[in-house]
């Protein structure tokens, strides 16, 4: 699994762009600035719906305050879900939406998790990183149905 002080892969993630569904390597969107980053096990799933991206929606001026250049999602869905989702969410331009279809940068970075059991298949695990120049300086999982560790409120008592 990804560490604190390991670099962000340069595995290619989807950003939906004014010319559609684009590919961009994650190192080049993560890799500038003082990031956070959050994945969610899937769009319009209930937790990562009701309190994952409201709550980074709702801390933006807060974390932007704190420092913090850039705020991206990350769900292992394709870039139409997950783009449905983010104007559903009325995300604006506070988050940055991208989609690790394949669940390869999941699995680059070692947060994948199996949830077939759930008709879900591969996705990732429910986790948010604090990255400065690609380098990741924080990183919270959590452990297996909980939301404490990687929500709004969590990386932002990080930074403060």
């Amino acid at each position: 699994m990804i560490q604190v002080g390991d670099q962000i892969p340069e595995t290619p993630i989807m950003q939906m762009t004014d010319n559609g569904p684009t590919p961009i390597a994650a190192s080049d969107l993560l890799g500038s600035g003082r990031v956070v980053l959050f994945a969610t096990p899937g769009a319009f799933t209930p937790t990562c719906s009701a309190q994952h991206l409201p709550g980074f929606i709702e801390k933006h001026a807060d974390l932007t305050a704190a420092g913090i250049d850039q705020i991206v999602c990350m769900a292992v869905n394709d870039i139409f879900v997950v783009d449905a989702w983010a104007k559903a969410s009325q995300t604006g331009d506070k988050i940055t939406m991208v989609a690790d279809g394949n669940g390869d940068f999941a699995r680059a970075m070692g947060l994948e998790m199996d949830i077939r059991a759930f008709g879900m298949g591969d996705r990732c695990q429910r986790f948010a990183m604090i990255i400065d120049n690609g380098i990741v300086t924080d990183l919270m999982v959590e452990a297996p149905g909980e939301f404490k560790e990687s929500s709004a409120e969590a990386v932002l008592n990080k930074l403060l």
